[in-house]
């Protein structure tokens, strides 16, 4: 196989690995066609009002202030005297849009809006709004035309601010939320003179829905702990008093209007969400008005958490949700069918209704849920062969019968309590059943993808002993044996897809299911190699064996562990601190192998710091910056002054503005960060000084000297000037050490060449990679290039989780990107914060390259060396 067949495919089987997680791990769940289920008796209330608080923390609004009065009054007053209380868990990822869509549609994100940047579902989906007769809403754009978009008709309306409204550096976030609230005002005002609106505002079944969502921009600007933050609270708590007495008012206090509070996430306190510590998971629910439950006065109740006895509810019934059952709850209250795709369980101790009431609308609850399961169930049963399919079979088709049977027989006897109990029970199975058949082919893809990609990987491995060692043999092939083997994987190939084809599946499964037959083909006819590989193997002395079998297993679990201890990568580096001193490199290089080891130590210290984004510091940014100005400084003069000068005045002009850049960048965080800092937004010149800098970091390097060292701290230069506008603390400091540590690196490889005998020390003050290579200079693989090549990845991972788990959504703060723009922009901060993330990836790259290069390995060695290993620890990180 020749080298561009094989990077392409290389490039084509990693391409298929990635997007196979999208279709074994974030595939829609939702499924449609069931019948909608509404509760027969008539509802407590004509309408509703839902209040969400975006990025509201439980322990915020219920908790008192320091001097013992509540910090929302009259929220606090509600859930004292009027209405009933708890805490609504969330489930990651804890983002603005799944909350919502858990709180109005009743269902768990579908990850499959993942590939929309959770600005949208891929998949329609029913809603509480779509239900209602009316359904209005006032509050964000990014929020509000998600849920009139999936609505049938024209009868859910939304107003929405301007995006650019949603600044983290505007003067006060809380604007926003008295936009909502004066909008709301002036809508029932104008509607005393508007016929149409008015009567249509008196109908049953309506829906007024404010999001609220300056909490959760001042969280993120200023942090939860900050008085911004607890002053929006404030705020949010007077408006919503302002607006239920107008409500009531304009209905004339009629008792059918119910209200609810909550929000979609919380907040963790260095201000950001999206994973699932409690700060984020745990957000407040008050419900009061038309059939909510009055307060439960209790003597004790047990929770995990110590929060009743800090917020002073201990006498105070606390009734806990899962954010999800407030979807069936609004639609139980209102009247209106539960929606389709709802996997809530409504939460009975809410309501102020008749035993019956509660018994009917817990089976409209369970009945709905059946729905979803029964067509999840006949779409698996059409795509699988009858002789293989296994139902799910604590809930057949006889089980489901009996339930509805014996449950619809206890409402009419009147046992309500042993009905509500039945229909726990089935909504439990259901839903169990629900994920049974959304995972139902999971273990065969996820079987499929495992073939594949170790039959590449083995390929590979293969593919390097062949071509690049001297431990096989060439052997001459047996064209008839190969034309067998090749029909036999043919065969093969054609009974697998004969069985894809008779069960309708979709063409992603043929890929999936198909790769590793060319895949192993490829491997077996490589056994020759296998063979000689064997042999060489077992002429080996065991014990020698044994022992680098243990130390590559060591290596590997480090590497593993490292993706949930970020420690793990410290002992690492304290083990690399050592390979100079247990291979005996020292000797020859003590300069140098004191270097590597201070670095190392230096480098392993970052793991152990908290995740970048918790405790921001400027200090410690300009601090780099002045620090890179400085290595920068004493570089110039190092090279004025050796005799391997600049070639022309142009080198110099390309340094002296990289040096520069670096100080427009230390000057534009100081003064962005001042700027913020007195609420006076992000300054225009500090903004195009930013975007400029982005840019031209990716095109001095290339006009850089191309003499070794001089490119690499170009792009230094160049990188450093891009992270320390992304920078929010000691991580400033990171892309410095790491780069210091991969300068030192390219030299010990050069002492480790010589001290192997493989080949004579380059002179790297003078190698210019210009120029063209001798292929003849090109050396076979040595066992220390395994070595080799396990740094390199070592320092991939450590480049990627030295300063945060990327993995996290909140390990990123979004004050990262503030030198670059403060309006809410998903997919322009996400991809800012990306590059973030990679700039010390291509430090290291860039390093390693070198390395192959001043060692005399090919550029085809150094793919082959990595390519099956580089791939997939990106997608462990997915």
């Amino acid at each position: 196989m020749g080298i561009p067949v094989f990077i392409l495919a290389g490039l084509l089987v990693h391409c298929v690995f990635l997007v196979s997680i999208f279709d074994i791990y974030f595939s829609s769940p939702l499924v449609h066609g069931m019948t909608p289920q509404q509760t027969p008796l008539p509802p407590p209330a004509k309408r509703l009002v839902l209040f969400v608080a975006d990025g509201l923390r439980a322990d915020s609004l219920y908790e008192l202030n320091s001097n013992g009065t509540p910090r929302a009054p009259y929220l606090r007053s509600i859930l004292e005297n009027n209405g009933s209380w708890g805490i609504s868990h969330t489930r990651v990822p804890t983002e603005s849009r799944p909350g919502h869509v858990a709180l109005i549609a009743g269902f768990y994100e579908d990850v499959s809006a993942v590939a929309k940047g959770w600005k949208e579902n891929p998949v329609e989906f029913d809603s509480v709004f779509n239900e209602s007769k009316y359904t209005w809403g006032w509050g964000s754009p990014d929020i509000l035309p998600m849920f009139a978009k999936g609505a049938t008709g024209d009868h859910v309306y939304t107003f929405c601010y301007t995006a650019e409204s949603e600044d983290f550096g505007a003067q006060d976030a809380a604007e926003l939320d008295m936009w909502v609230f004066d909008h709301v005002k002036s809508f029932f005002n104008s509607s005393r003179s508007n016929q149409t609106l008015f009567s249509a505002l008196h109908e049953d079944r309506v829906v007024l829905f404010l999001h609220l969502l300056g909490i959760d921009t001042n969280g993120h600007a200023h942090r939860p702990n900050s008085r911004e933050y607890k002053e929006n609270i404030k705020k949010v708590d007077e408006g919503i008093k302002e607006i239920a007495s107008m409500i009531e008012n304009f209905y004339g206090n009629d008792g059918k209007t119910a209200f609810i509070l909550t929000s979609d996430h919380g907040m963790t306190d260095w201000g950001s969400h999206g994973a699932g510590h409690p700060s984020e998971t745990l957000t407040p629910l008050i419900v009061w008005g038309a059939g909510v439950n009055y307060p439960q006065k209790v003597t004790s109740q047990f929770f995990e958490d110590n929060f009743l006895k800090e917020w002073k509810l201990e006498d105070l019934k606390r009734m806990d949700v899962n954010q999800a059952d407030i979807a069936p709850l609004m639609a139980s209250l209102i009247g209106v069918p539960f929606p389709l795709n709802s996997v809530g369980t409504l939460p009975l101790e809410y309501l102020n209704n008749s035993a019956h009431f509660k018994a009917e609308s817990m089976f409209t609850n369970a009945v709905q849920i059946l729905e979803q399961f029964k067509v999840k169930m006949s779409q698996k049963k059409e795509t699988t062969l009858s002789f293989l399919f296994t139902p799910f079979k604590p809930l057949s088709d006889s089980e489901q019968i009996n339930f509805l049977k014996k449950t619809r027989l206890y409402i009419q006897q009147e046992k309500y309590d042993e009905a509500v109990s039945l229909c726990k029970t089935l909504i439990n199975l259901a839903l169990e059943g629900l994920s049974y058949y959304h995972t139902y082919d999971r273990l065969f893809l996820g079987l499929s993808i495992a073939m594949g990609f170790v039959g590449w990987t083995t390929y590979v491995i293969l593919v390097i002993i062949k071509t690049h060692t001297n431990l096989t043999k060439t052997v001459q092939t047996n064209n008839q044996e190969s034309t067998v083997l090749f029909y036999s994987f043919a065969f093969v190939g054609i009974i697998i897809a004969f069985f894809l084809l008779i069960q309708t599946c979709p063409w992603t499964y043929y890929v999936y299911c198909l790769l590793p037959v060319p895949v192993w083909y490829a491997v077996v006819r490589e056994i020759p190699v296998i063979q000689d590989l064997a042999t060489n193997l077992l002429s080996l002395r065991i014990g020698q064996s044994i022992g680098f079998l243990l130390v590559c297993t060591l290596g590997i679990e480090i590497l593993v562990f490292s993706f949930f201890y970020r420690s793990a990568l410290t002992i690492g580096l304290l083990v690399f601190a050592g390979w100079p001193v247990i291979t005996q490199l020292w000797v020859q290089a003590k300069t140098t192998a004191l270097i590597w080891t201070l670095l190392c130590v230096l480098l392993a210290i970052f793991p152990l710091m908290p995740v970048v984004g918790r405790e921001p510091n400027i200090s410690l940014v300009i601090a780099a910056g002045l620090l890179t100005l400085l290595i920068s400084c004493f570089s110039l003069a190092s090279l004025c002054k050796s005799e391997n000068k600049y070639g022309n005045n142009e080198d110099l002009k390309i340094h002296f503005y990289q040096v520069l850049s670096i100080a427009l960048s230390t000057y534009v965080v100081s003064s962005t960060h001042d700027s913020l800092k007195n609420k006076q937004g992000l300054p225009l010149l500090n903004q195009i000084a930013s975007w400029m800098t982005l840019v031209s970091s990716s095109v001095l390097p290339l006009l850089s000297p191309t003499f070794l060292f001089r490119r690499l701290f170009s792009i230094l230069l160049s990188l450093m000037s891009v992270y320390l506008l992304l920078s929010t603390g000691y991580e400033a400091l990171f892309p410095l050490v790491l780069s210091g540590l991969m300068f030192v690196w390219i030299n010990m490889e050069q002492e480790a060449l010589q001290h192997y005998g493989l080949s004579l020390k380059q002179k790297l003050a003078v190698f210019n990679f210009a120029y063209a290579t001798d292929i003849s200079q090109f050396r076979q693989l040595h066992l220390d290039d395994v070595r080799r090549s396990f740094f390199f990845v070592f320092f991939i991972v450590t480049a990627f989780f030295g300063t945060g788990n990327i993995a996290s959504v909140n390990s990123f703060d979004p004050a990262s990107v503030y030198c670059f723009l403060t309006v809410f922009s998903p997919f322009m901060m996400g991809g800012l914060l990306v590059l973030k993330v990679v700039i010390p990836f291509v430090l290291v790259s860039c390093a390693f390259e070198a390395i192959q290069v001043t060692t005399q390995l090919s550029s085809k060695r150094l793919y082959r060396e990595n390519v099956g290993q580089v791939p997939s620890l990106a997608e462990c990180c997915i």
